[in-house]
């Protein structure tokens, strides 16, 4: 072999570690209630619960699925699902609850407000796109 094939060999191999260094991603940071939060505290009430007006709104993101997959909210007081979406084009915009018969074409953005009825301790709410591709759940606590 001569200088030139090992300059050759050389660069390949510098280029290629460069290459795996710089494509690596950062670990993906994990939501509060998403499926893959291991957290032991798991009755505390959500970030994404707030109170207006004496009631309780559950913010959910829509948009290539439901964000966050999983809430905590709280038993027996008037609560609204507030779905937000931003250029959401997929299946997710087409929501459905079923446990209450909602069923609605959401718009591509902006937001839209579902009455919920009281839920008591324990229960749960699931909701899904028309596909059944993509859900969240609301678990109600006392």
């Amino acid at each position: 072999m001569n200088k030139k094939s090992y300059l050759i060999i050389g660069g390949t191999i510098v280029v290629v570690v460069l290459i795996a260094v710089f494509s690596r991603q950062a670990p993906k940071t994990v939501k509060y209630g998403d499926a893959r939060d291991t957290g032991t505290n798991t009755t505390a009430i959500s970030p994404n619960v707030t109170t207006e007006n004496g009631k309780q709104i559950i913010t959910i993101d829509v948009k290539g699925g439901y964000s966050p997959k999983v809430t905590n909210a709280k038993a027996n007081i008037a609560t609204i699902i507030r779905a937000k979406t931003n250029s959401t084009f997929d299946c997710s915009s087409s929501l459905r609850i079923p446990s209450i018969n909602y069923s609605k074409n959401l718009p591509p953005s902006g937001v839209t407000d579902i009455e919920i009825p009281n839920q008591t301790a324990g229960a749960s709410l699931k909701g899904l796109c028309s596909m059944g591709m993509y859900s969240f759940t609301v678990n109600f606590n006392g």
